[in-house]
């Protein structure tokens, strides 16, 4: 296709902006893939990949869609195809939530956001749960006639998202007693599928413009899913826009690059989501109950778990010359073991691994010796003991541990065995409450290292292109 002077190759993810020489005060853009968004201002019109791009300008945007065309100059819109007036209709205006906020007293948006994340919890809960139940409405008006179909659960997801979803499995099966599958969005597209009878599609992404979960929800329209979901933390993003259900993270905008409250946000969620389906399965009243009732002292065992900051400040001195980190959980803690080394690897650069505990025989503990801190999560519960096992045969490998470990865990420490106790909490909350010292660690880890930890090299907010 030619236009405005330009070969556009439409196969691959575009987003063009073209300036004619002979008509310097117009500027014309397409979107294919890639987010387009304009900004609508007095006097003055603007287009970027991104709203929070514009904020200090603006606040009223038009999102573009797929495959649309658009010419601004500085008093008029137009979009190919459409007239004046729905150009107009289309504006949507965002709110002080969406604004970017300055460090305030916080050397990083990083160490910011970790310490936000009581808050985020709280305004992701308000007016989604009430005394004993999770409000169904909150998934939108169809929720509640989609969710008494649903038979099993296909979640889909990319980097730390997937770990969220990871959990969720966990969640799904043991509460609401329904079948839950999670794949890697960029491995779903390309493989043929086979999908249950009544599957919900559920989409995690932050920023709404993950290319390849996009793909993925697209791709998926003439599957055999009784509807989809997004959890996204970006009103008006393309995920939002065409998915049938869709429920905000209400994190506030994230600025750095490796996601803290958006994650621990999504894993609020998918929480709220076991309990609105699982309502119409296996979850009984007395459970909907403890889940709410476990959710509503979240924010606040969050505040207290926070109070590990200096502790786990001081431990991490102890990585500041390791090339290597393993991370081990067990059942729902496991991904939080893989999102713990994922954090170390984005923003300090050390390798690190995230695995089942239980694996550690069937090939990682070759690789532990003195030279490799090994990293824990240990809440209470029936694998607890079994944890402990695992951890002797890392101890006695002369390895480095530090053990995150309920506070009536009884585990000792000793040379080279450091434990940190966190506030005892409900199981079904404890893999986002044991997010923050893995959360932290990676932070203070990355600080003594002096690298970049808000735009780690390499790396993007939002992977908008394969």
């Amino acid at each position: 296709m030619r236009w405005a002077g330009c070969l556009i190759n439409w196969k691959v993810p575009t987003l063009v902006a073209v300036i004619d020489e002979n008509h310097p005060g117009r500027v014309m853009a397409a979107r294919l893939g890639s987010p387009l968004v304009v900004g609508l201002g007095m006097g003055e019109n603007y287009i970027a990949s991104d709203p929070q791009a514009l904020r200090p300008v603006t606040d009223r945007f038009i999102f573009l869609e797929e495959g649309e065309l658009v010419e601004i100059t500085a008093a008029e819109v137009s979009i190919f195809g459409h007239n004046k007036d729905v150009v107009e209709s289309r504006a949507v205006t965002l709110d002080e939530r969406h604004d970017g906020a300055d460090k305030g007293n916080y050397r990083h948006y990083m160490q910011k956001e970790i310490f936000e994340q009581p808050a985020a919890i709280e305004r992701t809960l308000a007016g989604r749960v009430s005394d004993k139940h999770v409000l169904t409405h909150a998934f939108g008006i169809a929720a509640e006639s989609v969710f008494r179909e649903v038979g099993a659960v296909q979640i889909v997801a990319c980097g730390s998202s997937y770990y969220t979803g990871l959990v969720a499995k966990y969640w799904f099966e043991e509460y609401a007693g329904i079948p839950c599958q999670v794949e890697i969005a960029s491995e779903l597209r390309y493989r043929k599928t086979v999908v249950l009878p009544k599957t919900l599609l559920v989409m995690i992404s932050q920023s709404g413009e993950t290319a390849d979960t996009l793909a993925a929800l697209r791709d998926a329209k003439d599957k055999n899913y009784i509807a989809s979901l997004c959890l996204c933390n970006v009103p008006n993003s393309s995920l939002v826009r065409e998915s049938d259900l869709s429920l905000m993270l209400e994190a506030g905008i994230e600025i750095c690059v490796a996601s803290t409250k958006a994650f621990t946000n999504q894993l609020v969620d998918l929480l709220l989501l076991v309990g609105a389906i699982g309502q119409y399965n296996e979850l009984d009243d007395a459970g909907h109950r403890e889940l709410v009732e476990a959710l509503k002292t979240l924010p606040d065992v969050v505040k207290s778990t926070l109070k590990l900051d200096d502790q786990i400040r001081h431990i991490a001195e102890k990585f500041v010359d390791k090339d290597h980190a393993l991370f081990l959980g067990r059942g729902s803690h496991y991904p939080i073991a893989l999102e713990g080394a994922l954090k170390l690897k984005e923003i300090s650069y050390i390798h690190a691994e995230g695995y089942p505990a239980g694996e550690l025989k069937h090939g990682p503990l070759a690789l532990v010796d003195d030279d490799m801190p090994v990293v824990a999560v240990a809440p209470g519960g029936e694998l607890i003991e079994k944890l402990k096992s695992n951890l002797e045969e890392v101890r006695a490998r002369g390895a480095e541990l530090i053990v995150f470990a309920d506070e009536h865990v009884t585990m000792r420490e000793a040379e080279r065995v450091t434990v940190l106790k966190v506030p005892s909490c409900s199981a079904l909350i404890s893999p986002i409450v044991y997010t923050i010292p893995v959360q932290l660690l990676a932070y203070h880890v990355a600080v003594y290292k002096g690298t970049d930890v808000d735009q780690p090299r390499n790396l993007a907010k939002s992977v908008t292109v394969e």
